[in-house]
């Protein structure tokens, strides 16, 4: 497989895994289906990564598809999540807004020639690098949104099953490690975009203008 299906592979076993959710929840077997395909969702994004490494397959396109990937299942997963009530409307709300934006900086950057996350990158700080681009930054990333779908997918499973009935305690507990999980990892998307929209500001400057018949005003 090349890179770009492994890519749209897991946007599909996303889809899928909200799909079971939503059919077929409340059978611990459906629900539990859905949440290793959660699983595999997110251990394709570290494989298509690899295989492009591997085999020379990195591309321009490649890259901006893959982060088409991760926005696509990020959206997808903390929507269906807070419909289900168990995050805040808000979460989904900031990764939305924080990825508009920081794909349209990168896509401005681009088109000044600097794209990718090396030493073409729009990123020429040292500490913008190592928030953004660097591999541990972008490993603790990944692992974390990791853990924070396979939590509340397991959190769905348990909340759904009659068999794993909990006391109230435990549903407490359970909710207020959701609620810190989600919250860290809200704070790591927004943290992660500081660097991109500071460096990427001077990008903007790089936008002509519109003629001034092309937005409608006369002289």
């Amino acid at each position: 497989m090349t890179p770009n299906q492994v890519t749209a592979a897991r946007v599909v076993a996303g889809f899928l895994a909200v799909a079971i959710f939503t059919v077929l929840g409340r059978k611990i077997w459906a629900d539990a289906g859905a949440l290793l395909l959660i699983i595999a969702a997110i251990a394709l994004d570290a494989l298509d990564g690899y295989l492009a490494r591997k085999r020379n397959l990195a591309t321009p396109l490649g890259a901006q598809f893959d982060i088409l990937g991760d926005r696509i299942i990020e959206n997808l997963f903390f929507t269906f999540f807070a419909t289900a009530g168990l995050i805040t409307v808000w979460v989904p709300v900031f990764f939305f807004a924080r990825g508009t934006i920081t794909d349209f900086l990168r896509a401005v950057a681009a088109k000044a020639g600097r794209n990718g996350f090396g030493k073409n990158s729009m990123l020429e700080t040292n500490w913008g690098r190592a928030i953004v681009a660097s591999r541990a930054s972008r490993v603790a990333y990944a692992a974390l949104k990791c853990i924070c779908f396979c939590w509340l997918g397991l959190e769905l499973t348990i909340e759904r099953s009659s068999a794993l009935a909990m006391s109230e305690p435990i549903a407490l507990t359970l909710r207020a490690a959701t609620y810190s999980l989600c919250g860290a990892t809200v704070c790591f998307c927004l943290v992660r975009a500081v660097p991109v929209l500071w460096e990427g500001r001077r990008f903007l400057a790089t936008l002509a203008p519109l003629p001034a018949r092309a937005v409608g005003v006369t002289r």
